[in-house]
This record gives structure tokens, C-alpha cells and sequence, in this order.
């Protein structure tokens, strides 16, 4: 009850900031538009009080459409990207509702005030500004409760896999989601001894003690980690876990992996279920490659001072040339050159051969691990985007001594070469980039070629550059 408590209070002081965020935008709309005489003049302007009443029923609306938009229910893992689309969308829907009521409750009326044109924009434009700023303050306030245990919720892990681990990471790398993992559970007659711990966290038995494990452990919610396991297994193990307040949540199974995107077709009539399409085609090519083409060359432009810093540095620190063009699998499995900034010592791979790069990598240089862990070593792939070897978003294309390790070992890992390799992709903005799952990581990248759109391009991009400094796996 108490962490229920918590997030409906945590709910009422987001639509609190929404609604002071919401009258803070309309009186700043309205001072603007009293002190700028742009684009013309104000006209008829009455004094502030008499525009009250528009002011109740711009905010009552904006919240009542954010009500509807589901904006109160807060997902945990929601990025800024996503919340502020949906509060774009949300105000633009709610300025217009209050617009059309304004009109019919105030036109000739004796309390009518002017209301603008002008003045409507400024107000749409301050009020998803300040909305989103309240939000963002709101996030912070909520991870900090969060971090100190207000509002968690104690978390089972059933698995002991790679699956498993690469939740428990992303748990442990994100305090904000407010999960404490109380412990892993492994699953019956694996026929190996599961260890003791995983990334620190125990193994505290099996799934037939799932029931007795919620109960002394207090546990709120379950995640089954178990792809590899059947339906019926899975049936069972939800069924283990039947507890009036217990959430349940499954990673998805190899056949959401494979199919990715189910849709109708027919034969000549005879109905087919289409478990296999790419998004991106025809026009769609043409619109992306003219992103890429633009979007890069403006990128080159703005980044030339730096890249030209970095040369300097590279040349002046170590013995060898400034690029290091390292050959990669991209569309149709061509291999390209990739351009990269040289991080490391020129003989790098001379004893090893082809290898990761690791955390702490003695190949680096001092210079080649600040770059690195800025992703400074990428931008001369502008250029392979540029001359159409590469896309700005796409699979991050992989040398061909991996490649051909991966297509034996993973389904369907060829088909992430259906389109150009891309400097950032739907992967690596999720946490999947360096030293990670190739397995999950070809998951993310087959949903983004069967999902694709110049939103989610520009979605991933955004995202992309807000992460840039804070990549855990930029190594």
C-alpha cells in the first residue's frame, strides 16, 4: 500500500506542475505579446483579470486531454524523446480544444477580452516548453526519492542467462526505473548448477520456489527471462506466480523475434498471415538517402573545427595516420571501408588479431581512450554517409571475421544487412553498443528495418545526442 501511496502522489504532483506549468505559459503569453509589438500591434488588449476565465479553460482542457493521452500513467522507461512527443501532441490538441470553448462561452459576451492569434501561438509554444521543463524537474525529484528507496519495487529475475543478465544490467545502470532486485531464480531441470550470484545479485533457488520466494520476500513484481522456454513452461510459471498483487512481465519469445511484424495478406482471396516485410522501400529510400545526404554534410561542416583538432592531437601524440579505415559488412553484405579517428596504436592487432575492444584496453592511447569514450572516433563516418557507403541511422555494420561467426550462431542475423549499415541505430540507443548481446542487439536491429519511419529516424538521432557523453559501453 505504501508504494501505491507513493506513486499516486508522485501522479499529483506531475498534473500539479502541469497546471502551474500550464498558467505560468498563458500570463507569460500574454505579457509578451503586451510588451512585443510584433508582428503588428496588440489591439483591444484588456488588462490580465479579464482574461481569467480563458485562462481556467485552457488549463482545465490541457489537462483533461493529458489525462486521456495517459500522461499520468507513468511508464518507467519512458525517454524524454517519447514524453515529448506525446506532450507536443497532447497541448497542441488541448490549445485547440480551449480555443473552440473560449469562443463559444466568451463571443459576444460583455466579459470578452481579445485573444489573438498571436497571443494562442505564444501560449501553445511557452506551454510545452515550461510543461516539459516541469516534467524534467519532476523526473529528477522522482529518480532522487527513488534512489534513496521511496516508491521501488522488489523485483524477482526469473532466469540465470544472457537474457537475464542483460535485464539485470539495464536495472542496475538505471536506479531512475525504481527496481530493487531482490534475486534471480533459475529454472527447473536446467541441467546445470546455477551459480551463486549474478553481477552481485543471488541465486536464491528455483522456479517451483517462486510462491514461497514472493512471500517472504515481499516481492511486487516478476520478469521471466526465459525466451528459450515454451509457451506451456511459461504458462507454468506464471501460474506459479498467481498473487492478487503480483505484476507479471515476460521477455519476448524467439518467434516475436523472428516474425517481428504480423500482418494480413491474401493469395487471390485466401487469407495469409505476413510474418516477414521491410518497411523501408521504394520512396521511402529516396526520402532517407536525401536525410542522410543533408543531415551529414551539414554535420561535416559544423564538425570540421573539431576534426581538425583531433587530427592535430593524433599526430602529435603517436606515430601513424590520423584514419584508421577498418573494412566492414554493409548492405547486401558488401564489405566498405569505415572511417574512424586512430585510438590506438597503429600495431593494435598485430599479436591478437581481430578482437573486441574492452574496458581499460591497453591498446588505446591517452588520447584514443578520451575520444572513445566521447565517440569522437566517429565522426569521419559522416563521410562514408555521405558518399552512400553508410546511412547517419541503420545496424551498426560488424567486420567479416564476426560476421561470419554470427550468421552460423544467431537466426536471421544476415537480414540485418537488408539495408546500409548506419553511425547509430535503434540498438545502441537502447544500451546495446560495444562489448554487448549480438543476439539481442540483432533483435533491436530486425524491429528497426521492419519498423521503420523518418520519426523513428529522427527519434534515434535525438536520442543519440543526448547520450553522447554518458554512454556506459562507449570503450
Amino acid at each position: 500500500m505504501k508504494k501505491d501511496r507513493m506513486k499516486a502522489l508522485f501522479a499529483v504532483m506531475l498534473a500539479v506542475s502541469d497546471m502551474l506549468m500550464a498558467m505560468l505559459a498563458f500570463v507569460l503569453a500574454y505579457y509578451i505579446r503586451r510588451e512585443v509589438h510584433w508582428p503588428n500591434q496588440p489591439q483591444n488588449l484588456a488588462p490580465l483579470q479579464s482574461y481569467l476565465g480563458m485562462l481556467a479553460v485552457q488549463v482545465v482542457s490541457i489537462l483533461f486531454v493529458f489525462f486521456f493521452y495517459r500522461l499520468y500513467h507513468q511508464r518507467r522507461a519512458v525517454s524524454r524523446v517519447d514524453e515529448f512527443y506525446a506532450v507536443f501532441g497532447a497541448v497542441s490538441i488541448g490549445m485547440m480544444m480551449s480555443v473552440a470553448v473560449s469562443a463559444l462561452t466568451f463571443k459576444n459576451s460583455a466579459l470578452e477580452p481579445d485573444f489573438s492569434r498571436v497571443m494562442i501561438i505564444y501560449a501553445w509554444v511557452l506551454t510545452i516548453a515550461l510543461v516539459m521543463a516541469g516534467r524534467i524537474v519532476h523526473r529528477s525529484l522522482q529518480a532522487r526519492a527513488r534512489n534513496v528507496g521511496w516508491g521501488r519495487d522488489r523485483v524477482l529475475l526469473v532466469g540465470t542467462g544472457d537474457v537475464a543478465q542483460m535485464i539485470l544490467q539495464k536495472i542496475q545502470w538505471s536506479p531512475w526505473l525504481a527496481y530493487e532486485v531482490v534475486g534471480l531464480v533459475a529454472k527447473n531441470g536446467n541441467g546445470s548448477h546455477p551459480p551463486e550470484n549474478i553481477l552481485g545479485v543471488p541465486v536464491l533457488g528455483a522456479t517451483d520456489d517462486l510462491p514461497r520466494l514472493i512471500d517472504e520476500r515481499g516481492i511486487h513484481e516478476v520478469i521471466i527471462a526465459l525466451p528459450e522456454a515454451s509457451h506451456q513452461e511459461t504458462l507454468g510459471i506464471i501460474a506459479l506466480c498467481d498473487r492478487s498483487s503480483i505484476s507479471v512481465k515476460v521477455f519476448p519469445d524467439v518467434f516475436q523475434f523472428i516474425a517481428g511484424q504480423v500482418t494480413i495478406d491474401d493469395l487471390g482471396g485466401l487469407p495469409l498471415l505476413a510474418v516477414r516485410d521491410v518497411a523501408l522501400r521504394g520512396w521511402k529510400l529516396t526520402l532517407k538517402r536525401a536525410v542522410d545526404v543533408l543531415g551529414s554534410a551539414i554535420l561535416l561542416v559544423l564538425s570540421s573545427p573539431l576534426m581538425l583538432l583531433v587530427a592535430i592531437l593524433i599526430k602529435l601524440e603517436s606515430p601513424g595516420p590520423v584514419f584508421y579505415a577498418q573494412e566492414r559488412m554493409g548492405l547486401d553484405a558488401r564489405p566498405f571501408p569505415m572511417l574512424k579517428f586512430r585510438s590506438m596504436r597503429q600495431d593494435a592487432e598485430s599479436e591478437t588479431g581481430p578482437v573486441w575492444a574492452k574496458p581499460g584496453d591497453a591498446r588505446r592511447t591517452r588520447l584514443g581512450s578520451l575520444i572513445r569514450t566521447l565517440s569522437i572516433d566517429e565522426l569521419p563516418q559522416f563521410i562514408n554517409v555521405l558518399i552512400g557507403d553508410m546511412s547517419l541511422v541503420g545496424p551498426r555494420p560488424e567486420r567479416p571475421f564476426f560476421v561470419e561467426q554470427f550468421r552460423q550462431n544467431i537466426p536471421r542475423y544476415m537480414d540485418r544487412h537488408r539495408e546500409k549499415a548506419g553511425i547509430t541505430g535503434w540498438a545502441q540507443v537502447n544500451g546495446l553498443r560495444g562489448d554487448t548481446s549480438i543476439t539481442e542487439r540483432t533483435k533491436y536491429d530486425l524491429w528497426y528495418i521492419e519498423n521503420w519511419s523518418l520519426l523513428l529516424d529522427f527519434k534515434i538521432m535525438l536520442r543519440t545526442a543526448l547520450r553522447a557523453f554518458n554512454d556506459r559501453n562507449a570503450y
